[in-house]
C-alpha cells in the first residue's frame, strides 16, 4: 500500500524552515491504520518480540498496537519525570539542547528481545538513546521501527549496528 497521500506536510512547524510529516490523516482511516499497523508488524519478519518498547509521544501510537498483534508487552520511554516509578535514564542531544528519556527499571529483563518504535526517525539521538535504555536493563534491540525516516538527516548512522525498518523514507 502507498501511504505517502496519508502523510501531511505541514510548513514552518514547529519553527519556521522545519516542515513537519503530520501522520494524523494516516490515523483517522481506519483500513489505512491497521494496514501501517500490519505492514510494521510484518518488518520484523520472525524475530521473536517480547517487548515493544514505544517512544513519547507519537511512538505510543501504533507501539501498543504493534505489541498486541505481537503477543508482547508494551513499554514505555517518556520524557524525564513522567514516569511513576523507579527509572534509569539516558541524555540524547536535541539541535538545541539536551534532552533525558527514562524507563522503568522493570519493564526489560534480562534476554528479552525487544523491538523499538517510533513515529519518526529523524536525527537518531532519541532512538539511539532508547536503545541505552534497552541495553541497560539487559534487553537486545532486534530492531527498530518508524513510519517514516527522514534520510537526509541521517539518523540511521546513529543506529549503526540496529536493523531499522520504515514505512515511508523522505
Amino acid at each position: 500500500m502507498d501511504f505517502e497521500p496519508y502523510i501531511r506536510d505541514i510548513q514552518d512547524f514547529p519553527k519556521p524552515g522545519v516542515v513537519f510529516k503530520d501522520i494524523t490523516p494516516l490515523l483517522k482511516k481506519p483500513e489505512v491504520l491497521q494496514k501501517a499497523c500490519d505492514t510494521l508488524c510484518d518488518f520484523v519478519d520472525g524475530h521473536k518480540v517480547d517487548k515493544v518498547v514505544g517512544v513519547d509521544s507519537r511512538g505510543f501510537i501504533f507501539a501498543p498496537l504493534i505489541a498486541s498483534k505481537l503477543k508482547a508487552g508494551f513499554v514505555p520511554v517518556r520524557k524525564k519525570g513522567k514516569l511513576p516509578y523507579d527509572t534509569i535514564s539516558e541524555s540524547y542531544e536535541l539541535e538545541y539542547g539536551v534532552d533525558i528519556l527514562e524507563i522503568h527499571t522493570d519493564s526489560i529483563q534480562k534476554g528479552e528481545k525487544v523491538l523499538v518504535h517510533d513515529d519518526v526517525l529523524a536525527t537518531g539521538g532519541t532512538a539511539s538513546a532508547v536503545c541505552k535504555l534497552v541495553e541497560k536493563l539487559g534487553g537486545e534491540v532486534v530492531q527498530c521501527n518508524f513510519l517514516i525516516e527522514l534520510t537526509f538527516l541521517n539518523g540511521a548512522s546513529k543506529l549503526n549496528g540496529y536493523q531499522i525498518k520504515a514505512l515511508l523514507e523522505y
